[in-house]
Parts: structure tokens; sequence; C-alpha cells
């Protein structure tokens, strides 16, 4: 006689049972130490190829890690550095944009380290990066912006990034204030 199969809550609950208890969410004690009620970006500080990288935008919208010239030349990095990258991309503007090219960078959060292609753009943007899906599954981090934080499993614990709103106001008052009538840089302007 064939045994049947358990029922799928039996399962769920072993399963439960053994695992760790580390759950990702957010509550109303997150809120503390954020001005209330807002609508900021979630912005961020990272450790991108060895450096402490300001103006970091979590994106969860985004598809892939968009690097911008002033992150680029921080990290001195040279147009041999980089991967063909052939797939155009559509900017906030709605423009088009080829990319210069692709590299593969570590980004650490406190002691985790996950490694994600970078998709490097000659573009304006009041952001260094933009880290998006891949970068969190990677981590495997959740975001809220009404929170202002990121919060990951590591060594059984939840651990913390917190945004910065002062620097995600000022990147937003930068990209208002950019007058349309300014030229986008050249490859050369920016040593892409």
């Amino acid at each position: 006689m064939a045994r049947l199969p358990a029922k799928a809550d039996d399962c769920e609950s072993k399963r439960a049972k053994g695992m760790a208890s580390t759950m990702l969410g957010f509550s109303d004690e997150d809120k503390v130490g954020t001005i209330q009620p807002h609508d900021d970006a979630l912005v961020i500080t990272l450790r991108i190829g060895g450096y402490d990288m300001k103006r970091v935008l979590v994106d969860q919208g985004s598809v892939v890690e968009v690097m911008y010239p002033d992150l680029y030349k921080g990290l001195r990095l040279r147009p041999e550095d980089l991967t063909t990258y052939d797939s155009p991309l559509v900017s906030f503007e709605g423009k088009t944009i080829t990319p210069k090219g692709q590299i593969r960078l570590p980004i650490q959060t406190g002691s985790d380290i996950v490694e994600v292609d970078f998709i490097v753009v000659d573009a304006y943007s009041p952001y260094t990066a933009i880290v998006a899906r891949l970068w969190l599954h990677a981590l495997g981090a959740v975001f809220s912006t009404l929170h202002q934080k990121v919060k990951y499993p590591s060594e059984g614990r939840v651990k913390e990034v917190i945004g910065d709103q002062a620097m995600a106001r000022q990147c937003m008052v930068s990209a208002i204030s950019r007058r349309p009538s300014d030229k986008p840089s050249t490859s050369t302007e920016n040593g892409l």
C-alpha cells in the first residue's frame, strides 16, 4: 500500500521548526529617528569596491545595478576595466542610454559581501549608483522607503542599513534644479 504524502501544513511546520526565526519585517519602531510623514527615496552609504560610497539609491524597480560617473571616477576605473554590455538602458527622463560597459565589484554590508555587475553609464545623476533587485536578492534583503531601512539576515540575526533622508532630499533638489538646457556630459569630460 502506498504511503500518502504528508499534508502541506505538516511539511511547513517541520520546516519552520528547523529554521532559525530570523523574521524580516518593519514596525512603527523602525520609524523612530526618521522624519515622518515623508516621500523620500531610500539613499544609503555602501562600501563598493573597497570604498565607502554615499548617495546610493535603493531601487527595487531597477533590474540592473547602475554606476554613474562620480563612482566610476572615485574608484579610479579605466575603460579597459570594463567588459562589454550591449543592451541600451532607459533613463529616468525616458532617454535611451548606451552603457560604456559593465564591471563586477563587491558590495560590503557589515561583514557580508555580495559581488554584483554594475552597468556603467555616462549620464547625469544625483546618485553615485543604483542598487537593485539583484543585490537585494543576493543579500536576502528587504527594504522600506517609509522606514528608511534595508534589513537582511546575517549570522543568525537581522542587520540593518539605515537611509540618509537629508542626502535623499539633497539628491532630489539637485535633480530638480538641474536645468533642462544643461547639456549631458561627454565621455571625455567624465574620463569614460
